[in-house]
């Protein structure tokens, strides 16, 4: 073969190589569009922030709701304790998550300062619906007339009692009060009732079950010379200097447990977290000698009486890029089957109506007495500089139980108090 053969072999070779690498390379370009276009768009990922426990179990829920619609929820859990700071800090460095779980009593502090989403549109388009939820329960998500939570559980106040020492629960304060008498005059050396003199919900829950509503109608000034305030402060008072309650801290009461067992109290105003404790922690002889039942009445005709709206809700930060997702989440969440799941995981009640019809909470006798009172409970004031104000509760009902000050110097105190710390909210309104 000459040299002009050959070169024109070569030129043949070469032009099939290349048009058979450009063939190749076509369809590996062909391929990668339509892989790129035919894959599923990349699911949803949403932050997830739970607290305490709550936030421990409520991951065992989430491959449901995954498989349902493919979005994806990454769950940090927070303790309680550091759970207020961070959700603070994470508004403040614009790293909050898209839903979070919130105490009820944070809403309003955290409404103030823009961080939630407004839920009353998804509400309006969605399968929850208000008359589900506990009245008390379902205000405590609502300022200025807006939802901004949905309630995820609920707890509010019971009293805890000895049934071989109060065989007939009290319906009224008169009724109450006969009753540690009676304790008293059974057992000289002990007591009838555990009042924590640092804690401000039992104080708190007398005067709002006697109509007292602790701040002016805006929210702008204290409201503890209201008659109604003097009145249940008097008979908080007097339970103390009737010997009916010990002058003791939580923390100078070495185990709540053994002593309701030894019968040094035989009543205790407490939450639902303590049946399962109570049952858990209570000596075997003391099984069938304690029973719950609502908070009395200040007058006849009015059982039962008012206790406190307590619990956590579902929030939606603003910031959030996917709020359709996180809703479709609280929605989730927010079904029945899913509320009795998770009462069955963390035996929290349940905030959903239709949740307390299966018989794992229906027949629980301690749990009748929650039911009844949920229906009975009233958020406290809704304004963000509240907690603070509650401090100053205790801290003044404790200064009257131990003698350092009077009623009357205490309600002036408290009112000057609440008046200091809302002067910044008297201010901003008056210039809207």
């Amino acid at each position: 073969m000459n040299a002009e053969c050959r070169m024109q072999n070569a030129e043949r070779r070469k032009r099939l190589l290349t048009s058979s690498f450009c063939i190749l390379r076509s369809a590996f370009i062909a391929f990668l569009i339509l892989a790129c276009t035919s894959r599923p768009p990349a699911p949803d990922r949403l932050k997830f922030w739970g607290l305490g426990h709550e936030g421990e179990v409520v991951a065992q829920m989430l491959p449901e709701f995954t498989r349902r619609t493919g979005i994806r929820v990454d769950v940090q859990q927070i303790p309680w304790s550091a759970a207020h700071e961070k959700l603070l800090t994470a508004y403040v460095g614009d790293a909050t998550p898209d839903v979070a779980q919130m105490g009820n009593t944070w809403i309003p502090e955290f409404n103030t300062v823009g961080a939630l989403e407004p839920l009353d549109p998804f509400l309006a388009r969605s399968t929850i619906r208000q008359s589900n939820y506990f009245p008390g329960i379902w205000a405590t998500n609502v300022v200025d007339n807006v939802v901004y939570g949905v309630p995820w559980y609920v707890d509010t106040r019971v009293i805890f009692y000895r049934t071989d020492l109060i065989p007939t629960p009290p319906r009224t304060w008169s009724e109450w009060q006969n009753a540690m008498q009676h304790v008293k005059g059974q057992r000289p050396g002990s007591f009838a009732i555990l009042l924590p003199t640092n804690e401000y919900e039992q104080l708190e829950i007398l005067a709002m079950a006697n109509g007292a509503s602790l701040l002016n109608a805006s929210g702008t000034e204290g409201a503890f010379h209201d008659p109604r305030f003097a009145e249940a402060f008097r008979f908080y008072v007097e339970m103390f200097r009737r010997g009916y309650a010990p002058v003791l801290g939580n923390t100078q009461v070495a185990n709540v447990y053994q002593s309701f067992a030894q019968g040094d109290f035989a009543m205790y105003i407490t939450g639902p977290w303590n049946v399962g404790e109570f049952r858990k922690r209570l000596p075997p002889s003391m099984n069938g000698k304690w029973m719950t039942t609502p908070m009395p009445a200040p007058r006849a005709n009015e059982f039962p009486g008012t206790s406190m709206a307590g619990g956590a809700s579902f929030v939606i930060f603003r910031a959030s890029q996917k709020k359709d997702a996180a809703w479709k989440l609280i929605e989730f969440l927010s079904e029945p089957a899913q509320q009795i799941r998770f009462y069955e995981l963390t035996q929290d009640l349940p905030a959903h109506r239709d949740a307390w019809k299966v018989p794992a909470v229906a027949s629980d006798p301690p749990l009748a007495a929650f039911r009844v009172q949920l229906e009975n409970v009233a958020p406290l004031p809704r304004v963000a500089e509240y907690e603070q104000i509650a401090t100053a509760v205790a801290e003044d009902g404790e200064a009257v139980v131990r003698g350092r000050m009077t009623i009357e110097q205490a309600l002036n105190d408290l009112d000057a108090r609440a008046n200091r710390i809302l002067a910044k909210r008297r201010w901003v309104l008056a210039r809207r």
